[in-house]
């Protein structure tokens, strides 16, 4: 009976992964296609992908996602290890707690909304610096979750005995407890980046009009609505790729929360 389980649920695994990943490998395939035809296959080329790299469109989108994802994860990463400090260090709250995560609660749509209606109020111009003020708001709480996951394996007692040894608030921060939630802090930072690279919604809503301000899933999406072109699967591919990339580093370094 336990061996009819175990085989069950392994059945039942692969058929999960395989619906999530099928598609992906069936699109990054099809980028090496060497017809226009999306879905048929005529043979190997890179041909899409040396057209990928001389598109200025999509080369300047990819320079707006670079410079979007670096200033808010720099941003987030700061502000929320500070704020995952200042918390775990004072008495826990719920109600502090509920704000705190709001934003990885509420629906991308809502947050945008929200974000744009603001923006709008305090009369402030859209463009880069509104995307990366909004994917700071969005991805605080993401560098908050993280790092107060490594601050509740830090021990507290480090903190009284360096202040007993003359060392000041900063010095403390830097020579102790930065060191010791760093693998956590590392670990939001990549997390902040990939969901900064990936996001659509809220940049679609505050990025204002214009090529100058528009994202690399933006520009996916402008050239979808026309048909999926094999330019498109080596796009997708390559974003994926970086993706899955930081997504690996960020689970390295948050393991390391849990093994240190």
């Amino acid at each position: 009976m336990q061996r009819r389980m175990h085989t069950g649920l392994k059945l039942h695994l692969g058929l999960f992964f395989a619906f999530l990943y099928v598609p992906v490998l069936v699109l990054m395939v099809l980028s090496f296609n060497r017809a226009g035809l999306p879905t048929v296959w005529t043979g190997f080329s890179l041909d899409w992908y040396g057209k990928l790299f001389t598109a200025d469109p999509i080369i300047r989108a990819a320079r707006n996602t670079l410079v979007v994802a670096v200033a808010s994860t720099v941003l987030a990463t700061v502000i929320g290890t500070l704020l995952a400090v200042g918390v775990e260090t004072r008495r826990n709250s719920p109600f502090l707690d509920a704000i705190l995560f709001a934003p990885m609660i509420i629906p991308d749509i809502v947050l945008a909304i929200a974000l744009l209606s603001f923006y709008t109020a305090i009369s402030l111009t859209l463009g880069l610096h509104s995307i990366i003020l909004s994917h700071v708001v969005f991805n605080i709480a993401f560098v908050v979750a993280v790092v107060r996951t490594r601050m509740r394996h830090f021990d507290h007692s480090m903190l009284e005995a360096s202040a007993d040894l003359g060392a000041s608030e900063f010095t403390t921060f830097r020579r102790v407890l930065l060191p010791t939630i760093a693998p956590g802090v590392i670990a939001g930072a990549l997390l902040s980046f990939t969901l900064s690279v990936d996001e659509f919604i809220i940049a679609f809503f505050t990025a204002g009009a214009g090529q100058s301000s528009t994202t690399l899933p933006m520009q996916i999406y402008s050239m979808i609505r026309f048909g999926v072109t094999p330019e498109i699967n080596a796009m997708a591919t390559i974003v994926m790729l970086v993706s899955f990339t930081l997504v690996l580093l960020a689970q390295r370094a948050d393991r390391r929360v849990f093994t240190q």
